[in-house]
């Protein structure tokens, strides 16, 4: 067997064989940034078969990086079961809340709030525009995905099902921005708070989001009046279901009393369980005496949740050393980047790599996705509704209100609040560990 063979074999088991931390690079870009571009595209390109691609990106890189370039927690496999015991906390906490927030979603639809919404529309433009803005609070304390999804399904009923394309962009945007400065909601923001982000430092997205909903919305409004004006016929029967709502509230109660509570009080076991994806499953269950859980909803949730987490663990991987330095024009360009790529995997990235406006940050992945359908998870959702969503020329054609927005929203935040970086939020090691046979032979003793 040829000798380089064996060598990359050894290298899949033991930590002294494999090459330094550096790598091949093509062109001057890491080859692990490049497996990553490539993961993330096929993602963007095979709509139908994001997991197949995700998880085939992660066995690669893994490989990959397994092979040739090591982890900073050492190199081989058991660097590779190094890093995943070391990330297995934000990716458990994170399984956790995506889970559990899915039937939390299904708790407030069934709550029957949905239902009465239409009530408090008015009969013109201003109706369509008051339900973004509902959508934009709902999403502040719902994922975005279930505040979209919930904009999306009253809005067939009002407009007959006749929903303008710009409409169905707004509701997406409405969704984003009104997540992106609450860490329960939006995925970006709640991995923020996993890693340690303060919820106050995500507050001022909302100097951008306001300033971008106002743009977008009054513009989308517009166009859906001209293309189907409202039409209301709520029922006056319908009632709301309180223990539901109840429900909602007590599991958003003991998330963010648990993840205060833990980070102020015992900062030091922190990062040893997931406390905060064990609080949310234990209010679940508390509640099943009230009100069942939607079980069903599981299996697909879950399918999503690992697709998730796969790209998290692959951008977790990189060698974010070699980024751009952190600025708010680096944080503007990811906007665009997450309206073609993931917004998870680019906010992991990051919170790697520190030394962000962490508000300034959380406004341009999770809004900047609005500006394609397949750029955020809730514009993949709402498009399942809506399959004449599903092209991404008649999106940028009547959705082009949302780019603009994005860029308006962006500057008066600038303008108000200024570039703010947070100092990182968790401590580097202070010497990565050797990764090659040469690092260990001339790592200096402590």
């Amino acid at each position: 067997m040829n000798s380089r063979w064996i060598g990359a074999a050894a290298g899949l088991f033991f930590p002294f064989t494999a090459q330094a931390a550096d790598g091949p690079t093509v062109f001057g870009i890491p080859v692990d940034f490049i497996l990553f571009a490539a993961t993330l595209l096929g993602v963007a390109l095979f709509h139908h078969h994001t997991l197949r691609v995700a998880l085939t990106g992660l066995a690669v890189i893994s490989l990959y990086k397994i092979v040739f370039t090591g982890f900073n927690e050492g190199a081989g496999a058991l660097g590779w079961l190094a890093h995943l015991q070391h990330e297995w906390v934000v990716l458990t906490n994170l399984l956790g809340l995506l889970l559990g927030f899915a039937l939390l979603a299904r708790h407030f639809e069934d709550s029957g709030v949905p239902h009465v919404l239409p009530r408090f529309l008015p009969d013109d433009w201003k109706g369509a525009f008051v339900l973004l803005v509902m959508v934009f609070v709902m999403s502040a304390f719902l994922d975005n995905i279930a505040a979209a999804l919930i904009g999306g399904t009253v809005a067939a009923h009002i407009f007959r099902r006749r929903v303008h394309i710009g409409y169905l962009a707004a509701i997406v945007a409405a969704s984003n921005a009104g997540g992106s400065g609450s860490v329960v909601g939006d995925t970006t923001t709640t991995m923020m708070w996993i890693d340690g982000v303060a919820p106050v430092d995500v507050l001022n997205a909302y100097a951008a989001a306001i300033p971008a909903l106002i743009v977008f919305g009054l513009i989308a409004a517009r166009q859906q009046q001209a293309y189907q004006p409202i039409q209301k016929d709520a029922s006056a029967s319908t009632e709301v279901d309180w223990y539901r709502v109840g429900i909602v509230l007590w599991i958003l109660v003991a998330a963010i009393a648990t993840n205060v509570t833990v980070n102020t009080l015992f900062p030091e076991v922190s990062d040893s369980f997931p406390f905060l994806g064990a609080a949310v499953w234990v209010a679940i269950l508390l509640a099943m005496p009230l009100r069942k859980p939607e079980w069903s909803l599981l299996p697909d949730a879950t399918k999503g949740s690992v697709f998730l987490l796969s790209l998290v663990m692959c951008a977790s991987m990189m060698p974010v050393e070699k980024l751009p330095l952190a600025s708010w024009e680096s944080a503007f360009s990811l906007g665009f980047i997450s309206a073609v790529f993931d917004n998870i995997p680019l906010t992991a990235l990051a919170l790697t790599q520190g030394g962000y406006d962490w508000g300034v940050l959380a406004y341009a992945v999770g809004f900047g996705g609005s500006m394609i359908w397949f750029g955020s998870s809730a514009g993949v959702a709402l498009s399942n509704l809506f399959p004449e969503a599903k092209s991404v020329g008649a999106w940028l054609k009547a959705g082009w209100h949302v780019a603009v927005a994005y860029v308006i929203g962006f500057f008066v935040m600038l303008a108000v609040v200024g570039w703010q970086p947070h100092a990182p939020h968790k401590e580097a090691p202070a010497t990565p560990p050797p990764t090659s046979a040469m690092d260990h032979l001339t790592a200096p003793h402590r």
